[in-house]
């Protein structure tokens, strides 16, 4: 099979490194890739969203199937377009996608089909929303409308800092994204993620996975698109596992394909453990980031056949996965001023060396210099993902090598993993 992956992240370089492992694959080429991803598969130049750049490279290299990494050449209508070619595609039309490109749309879309999920307001001005804080207790959530890169959520501890959240929203804080916001009431409880594969007719869970949004230590300081993960989750129990699919992602698959948008890819279910049960947070139309690099490196399955399955209508035809029993971690290492303004450009020494079997570093936002020296190009630069026994043992691996790595100019959290160590 020629396989073409789209996007440039860590996520990216995870689905690469397993794509490659898989003996039904004869070409990988990843668009536009990273200097992590250069050394297992080909590079081509496209963005993500360069939607006909992209299927034209589809067609010259006789593709015969199609992976969108990164939500925005979901919502740019890659998926759409490949489709149209009559070229496989592993991932959702920009119309399935509103699931995560809006969350206004999808907020009403579990208001219509009956999801579990917060109480919450769309406001389309500073001066609705503010109003509209006095239906909410603190903490507030605030939420961009848009595609923010996981950074469009601000909780907010009182109502001055609520309304100073909105205003930035409305001043552009998060750009497009923040022109229509949702406030929604604060759920109790353990958050997680869980995963699931859909063809548009068959769906079939994926892994379970926590992750830690906040940039520092004791889930402080503000949102971020995630700093680290681990897998297995405690949180996921099996009870917890099967309300989640009766009541969020089975309802959730056969309610976009009524509304005339059936479902081919991967759904990433954020959810909130409640003492009702599981609640929805958010849908995400693609793998988490970095939730899918500790996915990759549990799952003993190989990859290709699912994600072709999705692409052609034959997922009932796959056996379930089959997980490692392995724990994983990741540990995010980002650029200072991250998630702000990243500071760019600093050289990363040491994160190309051999690790051991256990430890596995993805590149998320790299950049070789023309000297050849590896440079920060992004706010998280690198992912240092481990595999152990058990959690305990999965961390120590993965922060030997943090520490193995010269990079001054970053910074990473250094309690992954503290709930289900904790418990």
């Amino acid at each position: 099979m020629n396989i073409l992956l789209v996007g440039s992240g860590g996520r990216e370089h995870a689905l690469a490194w397993k794509i490659a492992q898989s003996p039904l694959v004869t070409r990988l080429v990843a668009s536009p890739g990273n200097p992590g991803m250069a050394q297992i598969c080909e590079c081509a130049p496209h963005k993500p969203t360069e939607v006909a750049g992209l299927v034209q490279l589809a067609r010259d290299m006789a593709a015969d199937l199609v992976v969108i990494g990164p939500e925005v050449a979901i919502a740019a209508g890659l998926a759409d377009a490949l489709e149209a070619a009559q070229i496989p595609c592993f991932g959702p039309t920009a119309a399935a996608g509103r699931l995560e490109s809006s969350k206004a749309f999808t907020k009403a879309f579990a208001e219509r089909h009956h999801l579990p999920t917060a109480r919450y307001r769309i406001c389309q001005d500073r001066d609705a929303a503010h109003a509209a804080l006095a239906d909410f207790q603190p903490p507030y959530v605030v939420k961009a409308d848009g595609l923010a890169a996981g950074k469009g959520v601000v909780i907010a501890e009182d109502r001055a800092a609520a309304e100073a959240a909105i205003d930035d929203a409305f001043s552009g804080g998060f750009g497009e994204a923040g022109q229509v916001i949702v406030l929604e009431e604060f759920l109790e409880g353990e958050i997680g993620s869980l995963f699931a594969l859909s063809d548009g007719a068959t769906s079939k869970l994926f892994g379970g996975v926590q992750d830690h949004k906040r940039a520092f230590d004791g889930e402080q300081g503000p949102n971020t698109g995630g700093m680290g993960t681990y897998s297995p989750a405690p949180v996921f129990t099996d009870q917890l596992v099967a309300q989640t699919d009766e009541r969020l992602v089975k309802p959730a698959f056969r309610a976009i394909a009524e509304e005339g948008a059936p479902y081919r890819g991967v759904l990433f279910v954020e959810l909130m453990a409640t003492r009702d049960g599981p609640k929805l947070v958010e849908f995400n139309a693609r793998f988490g980031d970095p939730e899918c690099q500790v996915l990759m490196l549990r799952l003993e399955s190989d990859l290709v056949p699912y994600l072709m399955a999705c692409a052609t209508g034959r997922l009932a035809e796959t056996p379930e996965p089959v997980w490692r029993d392995e724990a994983a971690v990741c540990v995010v290492l980002a650029a200072r001023g991250y998630p702000g303004a990243p500071e760019a450009g600093s050289v990363i020494r040491g994160a190309e060396q051999d690790f051991g079997p256990h430890v596995q570093v993805f590149h998320a936002g790299t950049a070789r210099g023309e000297d050849g020296q590896l440079r920060a190009a992004g706010g998280r630069v690198l992912n240092v993902c481990a595999t152990g026994r058990d959690l305990a043992e999965a961390r120590e691996h993965a922060y030997g090598a943090v520490a193995a790595i010269d990079w001054p100019e970053g910074f990473h959290r250094t309690d992954i993993g503290w709930r289900a160590l904790s418990r």
